[in-house]
């Protein structure tokens, strides 16, 4: 099931790569229903708050009218950085699922550990590696392009 969402996460990345942002997707799902979707838009807003997980958080929140969102799952292609992983721990999201590392900003495991910290009130599940070649080869062939 984790690989149906985050294909869906990777139509995501695409279309951001497609409009020459960072290539990151995001996919939230509730009860096996995907609810919200977004990618980065930091170039198109410039806004350093659009990546894609803050965007389908937003999303998700207007969808079920609840900031708590307690019963979803975020599916997003690169490990997320610390302020969305913030926004992961304030929204009580229950799992995130995530393609590749990244070992510049991930704070989910690359650099820190945050949203297992034993002192928040909220503990997260935690699956990488999902997608992680397709993940990985994106997002090098949007830095490849930008050196060019």
């Amino acid at each position: 099931m984790s690989n149906k969402y985050m294909k869906e996460a990777l139509i995501e990345a695409y279309k951001a790569f497609n409009e020459d942002e960072v290539p990151i997707g995001a996919v939230i799902v509730q009860k096996g229903k995907i609810i919200a979707r977004a990618h980065n838009t930091k170039e198109k807003n410039n806004n350093p708050l659009c990546h894609a997980e803050i965007i389908a958080i937003n999303n998700a929140c207007k969808f079920t009218g609840d900031w708590r969102l307690n019963d979803c799952e975020l599916y997003v292609t690169i490990e997320p950085c610390l302020m969305c992983c913030g926004a992961i721990i304030q929204s009580r999201i229950k799992k995130v699922v995530y393609g590749a590392p990244n070992t510049k900003f991930g704070y989910v495991e690359s650099l820190d550990s945050v949203l297992n910290n034993p002192s928040n009130n909220h503990k997260v599940e935690i699956e990488r590696g999902i997608c992680i070649n397709e993940c990985q080869n994106l997002m090098s062939a949007f830095f490849e392009s930008k050196r060019k």
